[in-house]
């Protein structure tokens, strides 16, 4: 383990290359280049206020701020974004580097490093937009704001240790990486993101509490929608989840590292 970091802090020069390097890729072709980044979800934070707080004058039961729905609906999506992008792109990361893997000499795991890195750059940008959209509107949420910091460490634990099980196995089995996808797509219908929580039968809610993202998005929601605390006796088995995840892909890429350029 101490030799994976070893090696992740002596080719972090190559790790920052790389994140700068996806980030020109992605927008050189562009006229407004990088203004993207922002254009982006400023749209989409526009959208969801213009369309659920004021067309459809949709409101959260318990919360007297107009913009309720809005920001329910957007604490939900940013951080489902950050999640299924790590898995995602964690779950083809070595398919995708198959020639860098062939033609360069680094330590493999960084690529995952890339990733998760690129993703949370991308997060850091929309989140701020929409940190400065509830200042601006009154609804920021005061002290439980700083909860949003340990539960996205956990979050990143647990996004991490799936992108690189799933990863690994994707090079293996190709059909691991098809059925992610799809997952992925029904993972999300069933965590409370467009719903709220409240508006779900009791048999769906005992069938929910078994999804560590809708306990992680339901954290996010309780501290951006009702201004409070998270309960971290819902969190604390998630990041076990999350640290279990970690060390089963450590070591299915430890162990079957020197297989998946052959395999590639």
């Amino acid at each position: 383990m101490s030799a994976l970091f070893g090696a992740l802090i002596r080719y972090r020069g190559f790790i920052v290359g790389s994140v700068r390097r996806e980030f020109q890729t992605r927008y050189r072709t562009s006229m407004l280049g990088a203004a993207w980044l922002v254009l982006q979800p400023l749209a989409m934070i526009l959208v969801y206020t213009v369309i659920f707080a004021e067309v459809m004058k949709s409101r959260m039961p318990g919360v007297q701020s107009t913009f309720g729905y809005s920001i329910y609906l957007c604490a939900g999506i940013l951080t489902w974004g950050l999640f299924a992008e790590i898995v995602s792109r964690g779950q083809n990361v070595f398919i995708e580097n198959a020639n860098l893997l062939k033609k360069l000499s680094f330590p493999r795991i960084a690529l995952p490093v890339i990733v998760t890195v690129s993703a949370l750059v991308n997060f850091a940008i929309i989140f701020s937009l929409f940190t400065l959209f509830l200042v601006l509107s009154g609804n920021f949420p005061g002290m439980p704001f700083i909860a949003m910091l340990p539960l996205l460490v956990v979050q990143i634990i647990f996004s991490i240790g799936l992108g690189i099980s799933i990863g690994v196995l994707n090079v293996f089995f190709r059909d691991v990486g098809q059925f992610m996808t799809i997952f992925l797509q029904f993972w999300f219908w069933f965590t409370p993101i467009v719903y709220p929580w409240h508006a779900l039968p009791e048999r769906a809610k005992a069938f929910i509490k078994f999804n560590p993202m809708a306990d992680l998005v339901m954290g996010y929601q309780t501290i951006l929608v009702n201004r409070a605390w998270p309960d971290w006796t819902v969190v604390w088995p998630v990041l076990v989840a999350g640290i279990v995840l970690c060390t089963f892909g450590l070591y299915l890429f430890r162990r079957h590292a020197a297989e998946m350029v052959d395999e590639l």
